[in-house]
């Protein structure tokens, strides 16, 4: 499998929006290091701190840094980069940000997606298309198995109703100018509670540990029994990578939305993987406060039965071997002073070796 994707991917030319990201950035090195022709769009990240920069991403593919919201901007790049496939990426990522600046974060989210398929629909070039969304687009519900892909979209805080925006509008896209009209794959995936390494964002409990433990003081847990899917950043990134090349090839038999989250047995609440992470690390301290006041749902798991049969694609890694990597990979670069080019080089081969 892993070859084969590869050698599909060698001098293809992907475009990846939200480049300057977290997620973003694993996938551009990824993509880079097989030997595609990468161009990114990405916004102002943090040159102090930004994995972009630290994986020196800048100086091995094309970029340009645009708000994903201008159309006239963005129509230029895509055009003169001409790509085979684009991964919308770009988004504001953040469940709290979305409380504090709702405007922004419905325009980002949804009309930044309506802009990629305003532009895209008439592009001749084009053959596949992957919307990264969230595991928090699906309305919530009390089932036992997981959200599956047919599960009603919804969103009880504004982060998660910009990400159902962004499906609807991929779905309407795909059925009225896409399907049927032009040879080209249009999916959305859903993932969430991502970990990795060179995370740097505000209100992530795992960036949030990483800089309470390098600088000697207490880990502040909100709400520490709630449970997550928790899933390293390789695992979606690799099933997105599997998704694109199929529907690059079908369009029509995978054009639709897909689940990448762990294991059901995976799900772990928070303080159990603090106490992991602590563990690794050799030191740290926690306490709780009082829970956080914006609403949250307590549990999350997706149901990955149709990305395991129909891609043959599943997660590799366990909930502690996730943690183990991304631990390893802030201590590599933190207390060891390892370029962290070389530490997540390195790390992608290993999860592709497993």
């Amino acid at each position: 499998m892993e070859k084969m994707v590869n050698k599909f991917y060698k001098n293809k030319k992907i475009l990846v929006t939200g480049a300057t990201g977290f997620k973003g950035s694993w996938l551009c090195l990824w993509l880079n290091e097989i030997g595609a022709k990468v161009y990114g769009i990405g916004y102002s990240p943090n040159k102090n701190k930004n994995l972009f920069y630290k994986l020196r991403l800048n100086e091995k593919i094309k970029y340009s840094l645009i708000d994903i919201r201008n159309l006239k901007k963005l129509k230029k790049v895509i055009k003169s980069f001409k790509p085979e496939i684009v991964f919308h990426m770009a988004a504001q990522p953040l469940i709290i940000k979305g409380y504090t600046d709702p405007f922004d974060t419905y325009t980002i989210n949804s009309n930044g997606t309506l802009n990629i398929l305003q532009i895209l629909k008439s592009d001749k070039i084009i053959k596949s298309i992957v919307c990264i969304t969230s595991d928090k687009c699906y309305k919530s519900n009390n089932s036992i198995k997981g959200f599956v892909e047919e599960d009603s979209l919804g969103g009880e805080d504004p982060y998660s109703g910009s990400k159902a925006c962004a499906e609807i509008i991929s779905n309407t896209y795909y059925q009225s100018f896409f399907k049927n009209k032009k040879k080209c794959g249009l999916a959305t995936v859903r993932a969430g509670n991502v970990i990795g390494g060179g995370d740097w964002s505000e209100n992530r409990l795992i960036p949030d540990c990483i800089k309470s433990i390098n600088s000697n003081k207490t880990i502040v847990l909100r709400n520490p029994y709630f449970n997550r899917p928790w899933q390293h950043v390789l695992e979606p990134l690799h099933g997105y990578l599997i998704l694109a090349k199929k529907l690059y090839e079908n369009p029509l038999k995978f054009s639709s939305g897909w689940n990448f989250g762990s294991e059901k047995n995976t799900v772990t609440d928070v303080v159990t993987v603090v106490k992991k992470i602590i563990k690794i690390w050799g030191k740290g301290k926690l306490k709780f406060t009082k829970r956080n006041k914006y609403y949250e749902q307590k549990n999350l798991q997706l149901n990955i039965s149709k990305a395991k049969k129909k891609l043959s694609w599943k997660p590799k890694l366990s909930i502690f071997d996730s943690i183990n990597f991304t631990v390893e990979w802030y201590k590599q670069t933190l207390i060891h002073k390892k370029n962290p080019y070389t530490v997540t080089k390195n790390q992608i081969k290993e999860f592709l070796n497993l």
